[in-house]
């Protein structure tokens, strides 16, 4: 991952590819923005005039390159556009920063190092610059499977941007530090997020997926347990073994649990893995399969929540239900009209093999539902419904309880993940009624992304409280990066499960 330094240097004097400045969109023209003082000093004062001539105008994710003037260390000033002016008194939030930081590490991929001059008032400041940075600076090796190899992608020099240091951070302040330490461990956990979902489904299926767990539980301190088939067999889980019945590779659940001998809240957090999604019997069209590998971002971003709370040490319980099976069609594959029993007992029929998520999350929210957490949030790729209702880069939240929907809109808001608070209509209940088992696994068509919300809500645990996130949209990224976003997968819902996490450690559970 890239390093990340903080340096007490005047950007001038930083020795970097290039120093980052922003710049704003001012009422007569670009305006250089707080931090860039030195670099502006070396343009004699005319930086902004410069960068207006070249065609800059302080849009928000602009990017304007010049070379260096005389008197700077880097040969090259990379100016990053940070939307309008902020109000007198007011500073940049950090989410501008965040993105404005994430595009200019972008467009130093294959650099050595950066100097980012941006504005930096404070800890927060310096932590949101530092995200926006190391998430922008993110690229998936190829060398780890079969797309390429280290030597060529040196060759190519489009390896990511080797060390962020961040111009106007306060190494010795212990709030800086604590800031920028907490991001860095955060982004390292978002990449691996990104990672797994990147990785072609011949290369992670679940018990290989179940592996990494097993493995990065050992290194940071977690208990796991991994139930495989003859497990899930013996243990009545219905759901999981029907959808991952129709594959040569058979399905696993993984619990992955951090504690702390201080917590007084736990948090249980459920994740859709299907490392591949054919539908099934209910095969998918042409031109749908391509990007099914990211069917299991939910388990990802699970998975490297509960890996982050362990490395900051945050005074809360926290276990993860890793939901893992690859959906297939075969001769041994569950077919529409089925009836699964499900883990607890209820029956499923199962009317498109396609819903094949809220299956594996039933059975894992029942489970962790025996451990009576404080709360339950499951986070899934779930529905085309939702991207149709909240498009590409919104995810949605539906829970139990309006005062923890209301936490979890706040919550992924404080961390910049865009998500929108969904209804549970009591109408839509009688949709999944089946003739033949306690439930359908598919409703009315209209709605089809609250159905899925009402479907799951049968399987959580009289008093506690639940959410459930359908991050279907912004989970994989098929169009061009923007800010920190990259291509492919993006990580999406770990920033907020870990600020959630933290909210929680505090006593802020909603």
């Amino acid at each position: 991952m890239t390093a990340l330094t903080l340096s007490t240097s005047s950007a001038a004097a930083l020795r970097a590819d290039a120093v980052v400045v922003g710049v704003a969109k001012g009422a007569k023209g670009p305006v250089v923005a707080v931090g860039a003082e030195a670099v502006d000093k070396a343009f004699g004062g005319k930086l902004a005039a410069v960068l207006e001539t070249l065609g800059a105008t302080g849009a928000e994710g602009e990017v304007t390159k010049l070379p260096a003037a005389s008197g700077l260390k880097a040969p090259v000033v990379l100016a990053v556009g940070l939307g309008e002016v902020p109000a007198k008194g007011d500073g940049y939030d950090a989410e501008t920063l965040r993105r404005a930081a994430g595009a200019a590490a972008r467009a130093l991929t294959g650099s050595k190092k950066g100097a980012f001059a941006l504005p930096i008032e404070g800890p927060a400041d310096a932590a949101a610059v530092a995200e926006g940075a190391l998430l922008g600076a993110y690229t998936y090796d190829k060398s780890n499977g079969n797309g390429g190899n280290a030597k060529d992608k040196d060759k190519k020099n489009n390896g990511p941007l080797a060390e962020v240091a961040l111009v106007g951070g306060k190494p010795r302040d212990k709030a800086y530090k604590a800031a920028v330490e907490r991001a860095t461990a955060l982004v390292a956990e978002v990449n691996r997020a990104r990672d797994l979902i990147n990785t072609p489904s011949n290369l992670l299926n679940p018990a290989v997926f179940a592996a990494e767990a097993v493995a990065a539980a050992k290194e940071h301190g977690l208990k796991t347990e991994v139930l495989d088939e003859k497990a899930l067999k013996k243990g009545g889980y219905g759901g999981i073994l029907g959808v991952g019945q129709g594959s040569e590779a058979p399905p696993r659940l993984v619990r992955i649990a951090y504690t702390h001998p201080k917590a007084e809240k736990t948090l249980a957090l459920v994740g859709k893995g299907i490392t591949y999604d054919s539908g099934g019997i209910s095969l998918k069209p042409a031109g749908h399969n391509e990007t099914m590998k990211c069917d299991m971002s939910g388990a990802a971003a699970v998975f490297a929540a509960v890996v982050t709370a362990a490395k900051l040490g945050l005074r809360v319980n926290l276990t993860g239900w890793l939901a893992l099976a690859e959906n297939m069609p075969s001769g041994s594959a569950t077919r529409p009209g089925d009836v699964l029993s499900m883990y607890g007992g209820k029956t499923v029929e199962v009317l498109n093999t396609d819903a094949e998520g809220r299956l594996v999350l039933a059975d894992a929210i029942t489970r962790a539902g025996e451990e009576k957490p404080d709360a339950i949030v499951d986070v899934a790729t779930l529905t085309g419904a939702m991207v149709l209702a909240l498009g590409n880069r919104t995810f949605g939240i539906m829970t139990n309880d309006e005062a923890f929907r209301t936490t979890l809109h706040e919550v992924a808001g404080e961390v910049g993940e865009p998500s929108w608070p969904m209804p549970l209509p009591d109408h839509l209940r009688k949709g999944i009624d089946s003739p033949v088992a306690d439930l359908a696994n598919m409703g009315e068509r209209m709605g089809g992304g609250l159905v899925a919300g009402i479907f799951l809500k049968e399987f959580v645990a009289d008093g506690i409280t639940w959410g459930h996130l359908d991050i279907a949209g912004p989970a994989f990224n098929e169009s061009g990066p923007f800010g920190y976003t990259p291509k492919g997968g993006t990580g999406a819902a770990v920033r907020t499960l870990v600020r959630l996490a933290e909210r929680t450690a505090d006593g802020d559970l909603g």
